[in-house]
């Protein structure tokens, strides 16, 4: 899949025109319009919501484990997913889904001859340390890796793992500690594992892993549009 920008970001709102201060206007105009019930839920889920963990999933092509790394993402408060395609398409099951993609912010690497390269090279770009979880590199166990900077986890097709790409270039490789015959979990498992391990384990250090104040306000904006349907003519009427 090559032609256009090597990087697609998904589910974050249109609105690259505005300013701050219009965001935040929107976003108050969109909240009068939406539940009493929902807006409660926003604003106490987008508190608990982090971008000092991030998960990179390359080539998993399986609809039922694509759809469970999204759903656990959400429930762990992980905002974002970013999505290597470059032998196959990434597919969701909605019935292991359960609208999870909704909350996220989903971006996609289908554009380039290397799209694992255009992936590593936006998140460096971000501040993350690339972490390949792979059972067959030896760096370091899951409860010993460091969280002080900020963690992109990368996970590997279902039956091949990650590529000689992905490994080669990762800053650390990762693996957790198993005790059986099998050499690997499924990647949904596997996510789940990493995910519930150090978000749990970022929540009780001294680190700010909370969402800066212009992206709460940036994804707030993204879930009003998901539920209010006349967002894009409201938008439209206020700044036209």
């Amino acid at each position: 899949m090559i032609g256009g920008s090597p990087y697609i970001q998904k589910r974050i709102y249109k609105m690259s025109n505005l300013s701050q201060t219009q965001k935040q206007q929107l976003l108050n105009k969109l909240l009068e319009i939406v539940s009493e019930h929902k807006r409660e839920l926003f604003f106490e889920i987008i508190d608990k919501r982090t971008r000092h963990i991030t998960v990179v999933v390359e080539d998993v092509f399986q609809s039922q484990n694509a759809s469970a790394v999204l759903r656990t993402a959400d429930c762990f408060g992980i905002q974002d997913v970013h999505i290597i395609e470059d032998r196959n398409e990434y597919t969701l099951n909605p019935e292991v889904a359960l609208g999870s993609s909704k909350w996220l912010s989903l971006h996609k690497y289908n554009q380039s001859e290397n799209n694992t390269k255009a992936a590593f090279d936006k998140l460096r770009a971000d501040g993350y340390q690339i972490v390949a979880t792979t059972p067959h590199q030896d760096d370091v166990n899951l409860d010993q890796l460091n969280i002080d900077h900020k963690i992109a986890l990368v996970f590997g097709t279902e039956m091949q793992g990650l590529s000689n790409y992905a490994i080669e270039n990762a800053d650390v490789h990762m693996k957790i500690p198993m005790y059986g015959f099998t050499e690997s979990f499924n990647i949904s498992v596997s996510a789940a594992l990493c995910m519930h391990h150090l978000s749990e384990k970022i929540r009780k250090s001294d680190l700010s892993w909370q969402l800066s104040e212009n992206d709460k306000t940036d994804i707030l904006l993204d879930w009003a549009k998901s539920v209010v349907k006349s967002a894009d003519i409201i938008e439209k009427e206020m700044f036209a």
